[in-house]
């Protein structure tokens, strides 16, 4: 277990290497023609040397990761593989390789600064989006279980540690590691989470909430174990400095840069980007104090942390800074940091000391185990279903580059011998490679979702039961006409209406999901909005209860906000606004690509019945009368539709169109049993025009073929404010032959796709249904 003896108390420091450079130093070569003879010479030039290691190291990477990807292998494990390979252990041996690719007096060098470069912005950036009032707004059960998996390791190392400790060692160093394997870094978890597409879920709020817990006191215990050192090989006087002049310097951040850049914020115009003249103001600003830290002899690295909890995360300057910089960052140079960080891996040499590697071993099992137990008993005895407690300790072990970068500045300290560096690094290997393998095992939240749903449709409630809606909103637009919608689907005190209004809010800038209950937070993230379905409420007293939430979620993962809103609450349909913005002329003013793909989930894996809302109005709707038409050719989702049009026609100022598009032959290429349920449901429509004091009125036309039936829509569409379709996706009938071809909008379906064409000049606020049935998972 004997370390070399520590030089720095502080972590994330450089290892002093001599090099001889020549000047003027070699950069840009003449190509590989420069000198016939030796066309290698090339490599003697930094920049077309740096090239050939990107390329070698990305080459690598990516093919280790798709021949491993569909065994649930992440990027981050890939890129580790790919530094054991290039290191020591495989082509590292090979005679030439290292002294013409990653030599020490040119290749490592250059490569080396770069990765470095780019951690400190990934430190910044990781910053960022760190919501640090999270940790101060947690519930008291993120709180505990945070607290709770950094002491139990921290408990469990110190006792594995005076096990084998050794009279001459330095325990405060040896505390900082205890500390680093203790910590449960909050990026690690994010990334994690990301990668397995489970951050909005609730084991993942959770996770999210207590890491940050785990890392802002694991920070504070780093730094202040690193000072107890100072204290004991400098002197008290330069500790009482150094922590005076790191004090100060944290206040100005926070006093007076903090404010900086908040007037920046509010000096930019709502829905504009922010200048490129703050972007480079505010970047000046973190290589300021980068330099003061790195100044003051703390690494450079804390500087970039420490700022970049200061700037204000999310939109519109946290979002503009990992907008421009994180994909270039973590796509092209922070695989870099981890590959060559691995390379350093010297597995021949772990064997060398047994009394290291048996307490290495030792030390990690015990820590890893510790925090395990500690995370499943406080989420198992808190109610939480077997596997996923077993699934949310995996995640809070789980170790990556927090860890990795740690243990690599440890080894340059002399704090770690390469014999326990490779060990500790081959040990985040492992880890990365198989627990978020078990994690995908135990937890699918999709699949979990769907056994626990049942079939909820609005054919399926009783006539008197409560109608639970979930209406989903992205912005101010959307707000009016799905209001105008809820208002004519009559509701009485024996049928009421229970609105559940979800606003979906994308999340830029940010590493944490947040879920907000505005009937529990008023204060918290409330957006304008709100009043519209307030004041719904209140003019339907009795009739409508609303309950209004915000969800701010990445947007590939917004529809699991969707399903966990329906299927908690129970609901039975799905409103989902269409993400073409039409203007007052009837052309298209704005699109939205992110709802169309958050639409086409929804509708590919549905909680219950979906509607989507296309608004066309060029004016709102009068107050005191509607006029309704459904477009009925048969078929699930047609019911539905027509479920829903019957209940809206309760409201007497509604009046009722359905118009039966048959074929010449009588029905549509349907099975016998579709055929009888068309018309049983619609019997009570077929030969009354007016049904227990409704207002309705059938119609019953006859299409040939497609073309013949959009003529019909073409001679209907100026008559209704408000049109409703089945969306009968994948459903052929003659009526509809050749229009499929067509289409521009599957997820609107046939009719859909018509209604919503900017060559038809409608004027109606157009819905398409689609029924929620149990093949749908089967797809």
């Amino acid at each position: 277990m004997t370390e070399a003896a520590a030089q720095h108390p502080l972590p994330h420091e450089s290892e002093i290497v001599k090099n001889c450079i020549i000047f003027p130093p070699k950069i840009n070569s003449f190509g590989v023609w420069e000198n016939q003879a030796s066309p290698s010479q090339i490599f003697t030039y930094s920049m077309p040397l740096l090239e050939i290691q990107i390329l070698l190291v990305f080459s690598i990477t990516y093919l280790i990761y798709t021949i491993l990807k569909p065994l649930g292998i992440t990027f981050f494990a890939s890129q580790m593989m790919a530094g054991m390979i290039l290191g020591p252990a495989m082509l590292g041996e090979i005679d030439g390789f290292d002294d013409i690719v990653f030599n020490q007096e040119l290749g490592l060098e250059t490569i080396d600064n770069a990765a470095i470069f780019s951690f400190g912005i990934f430190l910044f950036l990781m910053g960022v989006k760190m919501d640090l009032k999270m940790a101060f707004r947690t519930k008291r059960r993120a709180t505990l279980i945070g607290v709770i998996s950094f002491l139990s390791p921290f408990v469990v190392g110190l006792i594995v540690f005076e096990a084998y400790k050794l009279p001459h060692e330095s325990t405060g160093l040896n505390l900082l590691r205890i500390t680093i394997e203790s910590l449960t870094g909050f990026s690690v978890i994010a990334w994690l989470l990301s990668e397995l597409k489970i951050i909005n879920s609730e084991i993942g709020r959770l996770a999210l909430s207590s890491a940050s817990i785990s890392t802002l006191t694991s920070i504070v215990l780093i730094y202040a174990f690193a000072i107890s050192e100072y204290w004991t090989i400098v002197s008290p006087s330069f500790v009482v400095l150094h922590v005076g002049l790191m004090v100060l310097f944290v206040l100005f951040i926070f006093l007076v840069l903090r404010p900086l850049m908040l007037r920046i914020i509010k000096e930019t115009p709502e829905g504009r980007p922010v200048k490129d003249v703050h972007i480079a103001l505010v970047m000046i600003l973190y290589l300021g104090c980068c330099v003061f830290t790195a100044y003051h002899n703390d690494s450079a690295l804390y500087g970039a942390f420490i700022f970049g909890l200061a700037v204000p995360d999310g939109p519109p300057l946290g979002s503009a800074l990992v907008e421009k910089f994180e994909c270039f960052v973590n796509g092209v140079f922070l695989p870099l940091y981890v590959t060559t960080t691995t390379m350093r891996v010297k597995p021949n040499m772990m064997f060398e000391d047994p009394s290291t590697l048996t307490f290495s071993v030792v030390f990690s099992i015990s820590t890893f185990l510790a925090k395990f137990i500690s995370c499943f008993v406080a989420t198992f005895w808190g109610m939480m279903p077997l596997k996923e407690s077993l699934a949310f300790s995996l995640i809070m072990c789980s170790k990556g580059i927090v860890e990795l970068s740690y243990f690599s500045s440890f080894r340059d300290n002399k704090i770690l011998s390469d014999a326990t560096f490779s060990m500790l690094t081959i040990g985040v290997l492992v880890n990365a490679t198989i627990f978020p393998v078990l994690v995908k095992l135990l937890y699918d939240p999709v699949s979990r979702k769907v056994a626990a749903s049942q079939k909820r449709s609005l054919m399926q409630l009783k006539p008197d039961s409560e109608l639970r809606i979930l209406a989903c909103i992205h912005g101010p637009e959307h707000v009016l006409a799905l209001i105008d919608v809820l208002d004519i689907t009559c509701p009485t005190k024996e049928s009421p209406n229970i609105v559940y209004a979800l606003h979906l809010i994308e999340l830029v800038g940010r590493d944490s999901p947040v879920f907000i209950d505005h009937n529990e937070n008023q204060s918290m993230g409330s957006f304008k909005n709100i009043i519209d379905f307030n004041r719904y409420e209140q003019n339907n007293q009795g009739l409508v209860r609303v309950n209004t939430f915000t969800a701010i979620s990445p947007h590939k993962l917004m529809h699991e906000d969707i399903y966990s809103v329906a299927l908690d609450k129970k609901t039975s349909f799905v409103f989902l606004p269409f993400h073409r913005k039409w203007s007052l002329d009837g052309s298209v003013e704005v699109e939205n690509n992110v709802i169309r793909n958050l639409n086409c989930n929804v509708l590919d894996r549905p909680p219950c019945s979906v509607g989507i809302l296309v608004d066309r109005r060029s004016k709102p709707l009068k107050s005191s009368s509607y006029s309704i038409g459904m477009l009925f050719l048969g078929g699930k989702d047609d019911r539905e539709a027509l479920t829903l049009a019957k209940r809206m026609a309760r409201d007497p100022r509604v009046k009722l169109t359905v118009i039966r598009i048959s074929s010449d032959r009588g029905y549509d290429n349907l099975l016998d049993w579709d055929t009888m349920l068309d018309a049983e449901i619609l019997k009570d429509i077929k030969h009354n025009d007016v049904i227990h004091g409704h207002n309705i009125t059938y119609i019953e036309q006859v299409s040939k073929h497609g073309p013949q039936t959009a003529n019909i829509i073409r001679s209907l569409v100026g008559d209704y404010d408000l049109i409703i379709v089945g969306r009968r996706y994948g459903v052929d009938s003659l009526q509809t032959t050749g229009l499929s071809e067509w289409s521009e909008f599957p997820e609107l379906g046939v009719m859909g796709d018509i209604l919503s064409s900017t060559d038809l000049d409608c004027r109606a606020i157009v819905l398409v249904v689609q029924q929620h049935y149990a093949d749908v998972y089967r797809h």
